[in-house]
């Protein structure tokens, strides 16, 4: 794997963000509860939310509902999502799993080979990174930092997800029934924060709306679900 991580910064109440660098790199795993070869992607996942030079978010999307287990993470806008992606990957139809690599690449996830290649050539560009400095008290406010950053190909999306670390769920129905399947880093709440331009800014997320046990992650790509220009994320210290 090329990029070394960088320290870490421990602030109040134990949660942990990566100060500005070169990365950290995002995957983003489109899944379901109720497809059957999605459960080896999930445990991937798992390890990836492990590393901190990685952003691994879970999006449960919904077009599997209707064959027996209604997955109760999914939702119409994490979908969408992933139709975004495949306009912007010229896929001719979505799948899952379906694991996408810093909004540049994608693959099922259920190997790892093929998601380490992917990751390793993303890595070893030489593209700077706009890194979010994100900070938050016990309590407090989320607070979103960006310093000034040359774009290319025109502004960029700051999207907020807020995310459950993990959870066990019994499968009472469909392709997974009887299964008790584990999920990490699951994406509850999905928000647009703002169209950036490049100039310096900041923002604040009021406390209220991210839960002491979630975790947060930042995305920072071009318009339209395009190639990641950067990320992070702030969680409590992971105790899998």
């Amino acid at each position: 794997m090329g990029g070394a991580a960088a320290a870490m910064t421990v602030r109040p109440g134990g949660a942990v963000a990566r100060p500005p660098a070169e990365g950290p790199w995002a995957i983003e795993l489109f899944t379901s509860q109720g497809c059957s070869s999605c459960p080896p992607a999930d445990a991937f996942l798992g390890r990836l939310a492990k590393r901190p030079d990685l952003v691994a978010l879970s999006f449960h999307v919904d077009y599997w509902d209707y064959i027996g287990w209604k997955d109760p993470f999914a939702s119409r806008e994490t979908t969408e999502r992933q139709r975004a992606y495949a306009r912007m990957l010229k896929q001719r139809y979505v799948y899952t799993p379906e694991m996408v690599v810093d909004g540049v690449g994608h693959d099922t996830g259920r190997e790892p080979g093929p998601i380490k290649a992917l990751l390793a050539k993303v890595q070893g560009l030489a593209s700077p990174r706009a890194t979010p400095e994100l900070s938050r008290t016990v309590g407090g406010p989320l607070t979103i930092k960006l310093a000034a950053f040359a774009l290319q190909g025109g502004p960029a999306d700051v999207t907020l997800a807020v995310y459950d670390r993990r959870t066990n769920t019994p499968v009472a129905s469909g392709e997974n029934q009887g299964r008790t399947l584990e999920n990490f880093n699951i994406v509850r709440q999905l928000e647009l924060v703002s169209r950036w331009d490049g100039s310096p800014a900041g923002w604040t997320i009021a406390a209220e709306r991210i839960q002491p046990a979630q975790g947060v992650a930042v995305l920072v790509q071009q318009a339209g679900c395009g190639p990641m220009i950067g990320c992070n994320k702030l969680e409590p210290a992971y105790s899998g």
